[in-house]
């Protein structure tokens, strides 16, 4: 025991870019991939981390003054960096008790299916950082591992239910049947806009309104891509530093390319953790012979619908705008504008496509994401010092983690007095589901209607 104690010291003292290949290739092998194949996957997941310091770091040296030159030059109030949701699920698999969670939530999802709670097998193992930073966090304020892990169970639940009662609109809207998305970071908005799209519906008015601007990622498109988008607010960010025209344009180049490197290391993370995924998806099958699943997939697969692309690159710019005078807010949105897709997706699918209501629900979902992550950059900035990802003086946050809604909500539940919080949970949890379920059968009867005109 001793021995064991003291070698996890020291990976632990060697740093979340040796720990992390370590944890992957021990979950490889519990799947049972052979030993090659599992460390494999750990050290191309270990190199992803170890490219997204090296960003960080680069972000450091170069948005970090400029923001604050900004805020000294304005007033504006936006202290806290936006560093994108692949530098937090590098924070996220970098835990210690990252294999605990994984395991939890694989076991979560196991007993709900064996109780036929679920429809949904999530075998996209990369999102399950969704779930677990929850409990990361959780840990991290109460160092309690208990309560961190029931933490990431609650999240498990929420995922797998909210993604059974959205596949219907994923099979309906995006033409994908038999697939659900257990990625929260595009369910989360779900809570905001159902209930939201209910009430416009019911405006004089605002009822009335409805068109698409399918033309619109034509003249937008150059302008939506991330590289351009670096370029652009790093450029902006250098002249209200009032820096000087070659310091603007090194700013701007220097935040383009981590727009562009970011997203191509979170890449290698699941290039990393597609084995681990394919291992896991075996494992369940050859337990549930001749039931038939709906297959959990990364929100990916609908984010290049031309109605989601649209309405992103116009909810782009407005949340820039938003967060500069929203009240409470201390964001400055940057590396997670390039995912605002994943954010929008199910509010265009609930919209059904009518573009001026996706951007007023999206806008509503945006402001909750600015305000939670507001709340819980200094934990969050904490945490990521403590595994290696550090960004200065300053706090960092993302649109995921405890920002996004549902994930704001079961945090603050469990840091809280659990005497009140969790049957506010409850509650909050079994309004969306008796929401939720009135629209699907509603949408099941308009279907049925439709089908029996044909």
């Amino acid at each position: 025991m001793e021995f064991m104690y003291n070698a996890f010291n020291l990976l632990l003292d060697a740093g979340a870019t040796v720990l992390l290949p370590v944890i992957i290739t021990i979950v490889g092998l519990i799947f049972g991939l052979k030993l090659s194949r599992a460390f494999r996957s750990g050290l191309t997941v270990g190199i992803g981390f170890a490219g997204i310091l090296l960003i960080i770091d680069m972000m450091k040296e170069n948005l970090g003054p400029a923001a604050q030159a900004m805020v000294k030059n304005f007033g504006i109030k936006l202290d806290i960096i936006d560093v994108g949701w692949g530098s937090i699920a590098a924070v996220t698999w970098a835990s210690p008790i990252i294999a605990i969670l994984i395991f939890a939530i694989l076991a979560t999802n196991i007993i709900m299916l064996l109780l036929k709670a679920t429809d949904t097998l999530d075998v996209d193992i990369w999102n399950y950082h969704h779930m677990a930073i929850v409990g990361i966090m959780v840990y991290f304020v109460t160092e309690n591992v208990i309560l961190g892990i029931l933490a990431t169970v609650v999240m498990a639940i929420v995922t797998f239910k909210l993604s059974d009662w959205t596949a219907p609109l994923v099979e309906d809207f995006f033409g994908i049947p038999g697939v659900s998305l257990p990625t929260m970071s595009a369910l989360s908005s779900v809570i905001i806009a159902a209930p939201l799209n209910w009430l416009l519906d019911r405006i004089p008015g605002i009822n009335k309104i409805n068109f698409d601007i399918k033309d619109v990622q034509k003249y937008l498109g150059f302008f939506g891509e991330p590289a351009v988008i670096g370029l652009i607010l790093g450029g902006a960010i250098g002249i209200l530093a009032k820096y000087p025209i070659s310091d603007i344009l090194g700013l701007g180049v220097s935040m383009a390319a981590v727009m562009v490197l970011i997203p191509k290391m979170t890449s290698l993370f699941m290039e990393g953790l597609m084995p681990i995924s394919e291992a896991a998806q075996n494992f369940m099958q050859t337990r549930f012979k001749g039931r038939n699943f709906l297959i959990g997939l990364d929100a990916a697969v609908v984010v290049g619908n031309e109605q989601v692309i649209t309405t992103s690159l116009i909810i782009i710019p407005l949340t820039i705008a938003m967060a500069s005078i929203l009240p409470g807010n201390r964001v400055l949105p940057f590396a997670d504008l390039a995912v605002v897709t994943f954010r929008v997706a199910m509010v265009v699918a609930i919209a059904r496509g009518n573009i001026f209501k996706s951007i007023v629900m999206g806008l509503v979902a945006m402001a909750a994401v600015l305000l939670a992550g507001t709340a819980t950059a200094p934990v969050l900035t904490e945490l990521a010092a403590s595994v290696g990802v550090n960004i200065g003086d300053g706090l960092i946050t993302s649109f995921a983690a405890t920002s996004l809604t549902v994930s704001y909500l079961v945090y603050k539940t469990f840091i809280s007095n659990l005497v009140i919080s969790i049957p506010i949970l409850i509650i909050i949890l079994i309004g969306v589901w008796v929401f939720m379920k009135k629209l699907s059968e509603k949408r099941t009867q308009i279907l049925a209607s439709q089908q029996s005109d044909k």
